[in-house]
């Protein structure tokens, strides 16, 4: 009879064990790219500029109501300016996608993969996450807020450390009125 207690006993704590060191499915809530929104919004001496750029696909991890994770993949091709019309806006979008700046062609993507993600307060999160932009990945931390089936973030990006150099004053010098800031922001709006 003891041995069976202790066999019972045993057979309980080390599968309490086992169940603790299973990792918890999440669901997985895929973004509805269409009705989702990414602005960027990038300054330079002279002013700024704004536009969008879309969302290819991405998802959400939760485990019941709180987030645990998320990836997502930006297509770069539709990078566009919101804040010129005509033959400005042509340009500055060609400008954009060139080497000079995204090299579109060679990197037609750019994704995010959050690594952590910590509870803020109530339906707010700390998000670090793995930006990957032109083939080069470094780590960004910034805030995500979830309402129902809406989450929004605003993160900046300091475009210099993705070899990003145009007119940038981390690289060259002397530029004047011609820099070009390195930190642009992004504002993020999700639908799932």
């Amino acid at each position: 009879m003891k041995k069976n207690v202790l066999s019972l006993a045993l057979a309980i704590v080390f599968g309490a064990f086992a169940t603790a060191s299973t990792p918890i499915e999440g669901e997985k809530k895929e973004v509805k790219t269409k009705e989702s929104k990414v602005t960027w919004k990038a300054y330079k001496v002279t002013g700024s500029h704004t536009g969008t750029v879309d969302l290819k696909e991405g998802a959400l991890m939760f485990d019941g109501d709180k987030l645990t994770g998320g990836e997502f993949v930006v297509n770069m091709a539709s990078l566009i300016s919101t804040d010129l019309e005509g033959e400005y806006k042509g340009k500055l979008e060609g400008h954009l996608k060139s080497d000079d700046f995204f090299g579109v062609a060679t990197h037609p993507t750019s994704k995010l993969v959050f690594t952590k993600v910590k509870a803020s307060g109530k339906n707010s999160y700390e998000v670090t996450g793995d930006l990957t932009i032109k083939n080069i990945t470094k780590p960004v931390t910034f805030d995500v807020s979830i309402y129902g089936s809406k989450a929004t973030a605003t993160l900046k990006v300091d475009r210099a450390e993705y070899d990003v150099r145009y007119g940038s004053g981390s690289f060259f010098d002397n530029l004047g009125d011609k820099t070009i800031y390195d930190e642009f922001d992004l504002v993020v709006d999700l639908e799932f």
